[in-house]
């Protein structure tokens, strides 16, 4: 083994040429090598294990024990329905939907949230269906633990020719699988757990009739002053597609600064003081420390994007109450995770 810099979607090592692995037990990516015909880990710790049966298919590159009897990781078999292997345009799509999926999935399971299989627990679990919409008509969106993607959005024109129709700021298929992850916790987290009585205070009442939010969203749009409330249009709608704007926001910023840390990146002044100062004094909230690392990071991220030629990397504002209900998602997942 070498001291080489890996990815998370690393399956071969270019310093050595070894073969390396997403191994979730250890929630890292390991070397591997053939030790009496099975397949180990390099660095000697116990236990033989093999490729996902996706390994092709959906270019994963996640390892599950020898002896589990599922073929696939514990990222693909949370999906239940996909394309046919002779749609050659949408089995593409269906790869790169997969590959935003493991990143979820790993965010989740480091964070300790509950990713419970619908296959083995329809009541409470979680599945996912990928399909293509160049036959049929698909939804994106989020049913009863179904979350549902339109694999069009792994289409980059498709997908930026939808972003400036809807006035978003940005929009990936990362984000929309962490915006309808949101739905399935909000049951979990929120409901199940003691919490509705802060998320009406901070979102409002989820009871309002969702079809005419929707109607009335879509007919006359968000308010002249949402942006002082909500952290994007589409949060406006409804109490449920608030809950899930904000908490798609949070693990964006926590997988952010995770991975800038991961770097080493560290930023001083003078955006040090210039993120500080966004901060209110009056904002005595658990998740302050976090906002203000991630302000201070953005600050120098969007002068460097600029700098290229490229709009800012997070175009996005953060006023108090927004920071609020961040807190609250915040809260709620260190409830639920210990």
């Amino acid at each position: 083994m070498c001291a080489q810099l890996l990815f998370f979607d690393n399956s071969v090592c270019l310093g050595c040429g070894s073969r390396v692995a997403y191994l979730a037990e250890a929630a890292a990516v390991v070397a591997l090598r053939m030790a009496d015909g099975v397949l180990v880990r390099a660095d000697g710790e116990p236990g033989a294990v093999r490729h996902c049966a996706n390994q092709s298919t959906a270019r994963c590159n996640w390892l599950i024990a020898a002896d589990d009897p599922n073929p696939l990781c514990v990222s693909c078999r949370l999906t239940s329905v996909r394309p046919n292997d002779n749609e050659f345009k949408a089995m593409h799509a269906f790869a790169n939907a997969e590959s935003a999926k493991r990143r979820l999935i790993y965010q989740l399971q480091v964070l300790g949230l509950p990713v419970i299989d619908r296959g083995s627990d329809p009541a409470r679990g979680v599945t996912f269906e990928f399909l293509s919409s160049r036959r049929r008509a698909v939804t994106t969106g989020h049913e009863g633990g179904v979350i549902t993607l339109d694999l069009s959005e792994s289409d980059d024109a498709h997908r930026e020719f939808v972003r400036q129709q809807l006035g978003e700021p940005y929009r990936t298929v990362l984000g929309h699988l962490r915006h309808e992850i949101a739905h399935y916790y909000w049951a979990l987290l929120v409901l199940d757990a003691g919490w509705i009585n802060e998320f009406h205070r901070l979102f409002g009442d989820e009871t309002e009739p969702y079809d005419m939010a929707l109607t009335r969203h879509y007919q006359h749009g968000p308010g002249f002053d949402w942006t002082g409330s909500y952290v994007s249009q589409y949060a406006s709608m409804h109490p449920w597609e608030d809950w899930a704007e904000t908490f798609a926001h949070y693990l964006h910023i926590d997988a952010g600064l995770a991975t800038a840390r991961s770097f080493g990146i560290e930023v001083g002044e003078p955006a040090l003081s210039a993120g500080a100062a966004v901060m209110r004094d009056d904002l005595q909230l658990s998740i302050a420390p976090m906002v203000r690392n991630w302000l201070v990071m953005i600050l120098a991220l969007n002068g460097v994007s600029r700098s290229l030629g490229q709009s800012d990397l997070y175009p996005f504002v953060l006023p108090p109450l927004v920071v609020e209900k961040l807190d609250f998602v915040h809260r709620v997942v260190a409830s639920a995770t210990g």
